[in-house]
Formats: C-alpha cells, sequence, structure tokens
C-alpha cells in the first residue's frame, strides 16, 4: 500500500519540489486535485512533465460543485464529461484513476426540507446510467473509477460502503471501484473494521482522516483494526491522506506518516 497525501498540503512551486517534501515527510505518492471546466486537463503539460521526473501521482480527488447524480440532468452531463477527462489524465501520466461521490452539498435526508426531489429507485437508475458510461470510458483508458460513499450530511444517496457496493455490483464493471474514507465511516459505519472486510472485493481506494476530519492521530479513530481489515482482504490499493490539519503542515502531516506508516 503506497501511502499518498494530497498535493495542497505540500509547500512547493511546482510537483517537483512537492514531492520531495512528500517524501521526507515519509510520504510515497501524492493524491491530486482536479477542477472542473477542464481544469485538470490544462494541468497536463504540468503533469507529464512531474511524472516523467519520478512524481509518484496515483489519484486525482475532484474538486467541483456538482457530481453524477446531480438533480439537474446539464449539471449531471458536465459531471460526465469531467469525470471522463481527469480519467483521460489519469491514464496519460500512469495513474490507477480518479474518484467521485454520487453527489456533494446537494441534499441531505437529515436536514430540512427532509424529502428529495426524487424517490430513491430514481436516484439509483441515474446512478447506474452515469457511472456505468463513466466506467465503460474508465475501462477503454485502463484506468479506474472509485465511487466514495459520504456521510449522511453531505449526501443523500450513498452513505454506507454497503449501499457503494451494491450500486458496483448492479453496474458491473471492474473498472468502477468503492472509496471508502475513514472520516465518513466513523459517521456511518457500526463497525469500520467490518465494513471493509465485507467492502473488499469491491475497494479500490482508501482516503484517512480522523473522526474530526483532521490528519490521522488528531481525532479518535483506531486505524490498526481499520488496517489489519485491509490485509485481511487483500487489499492493495493506496491509502491517501484527505484532510484538514491541526496545525502547520510540516509538524503534523509528518507524524500522520508515521502513525499510518506504522499500521500498513
Amino acid at each position: 500500500m503506497r501511502l499518498c497525501v494530497q498535493e495542497q498540503h505540500l509547500p512547493g512551486a511546482t510537483l517537483e519540489e512537492k514531492w520531495e517534501t512528500a517524501t521526507a515527510w515519509g510520504f510515497t505518492g501524492i493524491e491530486l486535485r482536479g477542477a472542473g471546466d477542464l481544469g485538470f486537463a490544462r494541468r497536463l503539460p504540468e503533469l507529464r512533465r512531474a511524472a516523467a521526473g519520478g512524481v509518484v501521482m496515483p489519484t486525482v480527488c475532484p474538486e467541483t460543485d456538482h457530481f453524477v447524480g446531480d438533480f439537474d440532468p446539464a449539471r449531471r452531463e458536465d459531471a460526465v464529461v469531467q469525470l471522463c477527462s481527469q480519467l483521460d489524465v489519469m491514464a496519460e501520466i500512469g495513474g490507477s484513476g480518479a474518484m467521485t461521490p454520487a453527489s456533494w452539498g446537494m441534499f441531505s435526508t437529515r436536514l430540512p426540507p427532509f424529502v428529495p426531489p426524487r424517490s430513491p429507485e430514481e436516484d439509483t437508475a441515474v446512478l447506474v446510467d452515469t457511472l456505468g458510461r463513466v466506467a465503460d470510458h474508465a475501462a477503454a483508458a485502463g484506468v479506474s473509477v472509485y465511487l466514495e460513499p459520504l456521510n449522511r450530511y453531505e449526501d443523500h444517496m450513498v452513505n454506507r460502503l454497503e449501499q457503494g457496493a451494491a450500486l458496483v455490483g448492479a453496474i458491473g464493471s471492474a473498472a468502477l471501484r468503492l472509496a471508502a474514507d475513514t472520516f465518513h465511516m466513523n459517521i456511518e459505519e457500526t463497525d469500520l473494521a467490518d465494513a471493509l472486510r465485507r467492502a473488499g472485493p469491491h475497494l479500490g481506494h482508501v482516503q484517512a482522516s480522523d473522526s474530526n476530519r483532521l490528519e490521522p492521530g488528531a481525532g479518535h479513530v483506531d486505524f490498526v483494526p481499520l488496517f489489519a481489515a485491509l490485509r485481511e482482504t487483500g487489499y492493495a490499493g493506496d491509502v491517501a491522506v484527505e484532510s484538514w490539519l491541526s496545525g502547520p503542515a510540516g509538524s503534523v502531516l509528518p507524524r500522520s506518516a508515521a502513525l499510518l506508516r506504522g499500521v500498513l
């Protein structure tokens, strides 16, 4: 398992400079951030240069305000276009794939008005369509798309790993995998380690942050049983720190890397 850190936390004017810092802090990969409006594709010259120089960049996390489960058809289709473009970039630089939630910040059944404008059956039909098309694109490009369940306050459609696994199974593409985020799991899963074991056959990526959304080690998540469960399933993907920080990056991220390396 490679241990990655997201690029925005690393000092440096170039990815090569960020890579030097990342490796000095104990990380073995950089998780990229992908802006919408094809902004990630416009970075391709920079990304090609960094990859040629040995910078390890296996995954990209989208940084957009609409996703493949959007209520609005036009925004939904744009999300498909943006995600397919990000997958193409990752394929070109030798990465493994791109993440996406079903949606983010669009609706929560735990907050007013409580009743979404689409039924659960309609939600599923939309996601089977959009994720199925994105998965076909990923398969053709030789990369994967990772579906990330979010907590109940950030999304109303896919909150737990078992829900994501059911959707992955319904679509039936080897290019569609699950991304497990320990912050969201801490809210939604009754037993985090057991949820990882059950999701094992569908799991393709892991994002690590603590119970308070800060870096691993700054909250109360016990990462020992989580990584034991990953090893039991034979998980061989990447683990990326995706979090806010409790202090200066140069102080807290090396400690976080050391903690995670101790349980990988």
